[in-house]
Parts: structure tokens; sequence; C-alpha cells
């Protein structure tokens, strides 16, 4: 009764499984996993299949089983996105063969980039950069107003905002890019 409780069923412990939804029959099989108390439980795709609520509520209950438990949980997730929101440690394995293990934190530190969003023109301001020695790193998309340049030193983010300035267009927002586990992965499969 317990574990049902944790994983949100217990008031629907005497309903026939038939009549759940995916989400609670993902929540049953949890429940099974954990009734014995495992010190380590491995799940293949938890979210798969559920809507964007049932996806957080089901990754919400894989990090408390893992903080609160101190149950050790293994997940393999194609959606490495979410696997950010809770996993404190990655591995990535390709047929077989560990390719990279790291902690979540390392692989999703600050990178060196400074990421911009002007309202317009953003070529022109990446004009300007470039023409005052600001390395771009990332050119915007054709019609776009995102930009990332090179944060080699504190006078980046002043040279962006005099370029915007300087053409009369506005700053939406100037914040350092994350890594992604995406990039992890990538890299690793190489």
């Amino acid at each position: 009764a317990d574990t049902l409780r944790h994983v949100g069923l217990y008031e629907e412990r005497y309903r026939p499984i038939g009549g759940y939804s995916t989400g609670m029959k993902q929540r049953v099989k949890l429940a099974q996993a954990l009734v014995h108390d495992p010190r380590l439980v491995l799940l293949d795709e938890p979210t798969n299949g559920l809507d964007p609520a049932g996806r957080d509520e089901m990754l919400e209950l894989i990090r408390r089983i893992g903080t609160e438990f101190g149950i050790s949980v293994l997940v393999t997730s194609h959606l490495l996105g979410e696997l950010e929101r809770i996993a404190d440690h990655v591995v990535v394995i390709e047929a077989g063969v560990l390719q990279r293990s790291t902690s979540t934190a390392e692989a999703t530190a600050l990178s060196g980039a400074l990421v911009v969003e002007v309202t317009e023109r953003a070529d022109e301001v990446v004009a300007r950069l470039r023409a005052a020695g600001v390395r771009v790193e990332q050119a915007p998309d054709a019609g776009g107003q995102h930009f990332a340049v090179d944060l080699t030193d504190e006078t980046v983010p002043d040279a962006v905002t005099a370029a915007a300035a300087g053409l009369g267009v506005g700053l939406v927002r100037m914040q350092r890019r994350r890594h992604h586990l995406t990039e992890l992965f990538r890299e690793a499969a190489r």
C-alpha cells in the first residue's frame, strides 16, 4: 500500500488495471519494481507514450526514488533533455561499449559562448561585432534574431550592448550558453 501511495495510485488500488491510462500503467510498473525495496531499479524509456503532464509526473517520481528513498535508478532514454532534469550521472554506451561517463553537472556546464537575441537586424549587429574584433561562434539563421559570440573576456557583453545600441536595436536577452547532453552524445558517438 505504501508503494502505491508513493507512485500516486493508492486511491485506484481496487480498480481493474485494464481501465488505467498509459501513465497509470507506467506507475503500476514502477510500483512493481519498487515493492521489494531494491537497491537498484532499471527503467527503459519510462516516459514513453506519456503526455507532457504525465512525463513531468514520472520524472518527478524517478527523481524522488533516488533522493528520498536512496534507491539507485538507471534510466535508458532517447529523450536526453529529460535526463538532464533528473540524472546526477550520465553514461553513454554505444554497441555495448562505454563511450563516456560523467556527472550531469559537468556535462551541462556553462560553455564559453554568450547567446544573444536582438529584436531585429541581427546580421548588422553581428557585422559590427566582427568589426570590433569579437569572434562570432554562431551566426543568425536566415531571418533569425539569435546568434552566439565567444565569451573571451568580460568586455564582450559591453561590446554586444554597444553594437546593438549603435544600431538602435533592442536586446531581448544575453546569457551564457549551457552544454546539453545531446552534445555529449554526439561527441561520444564520433
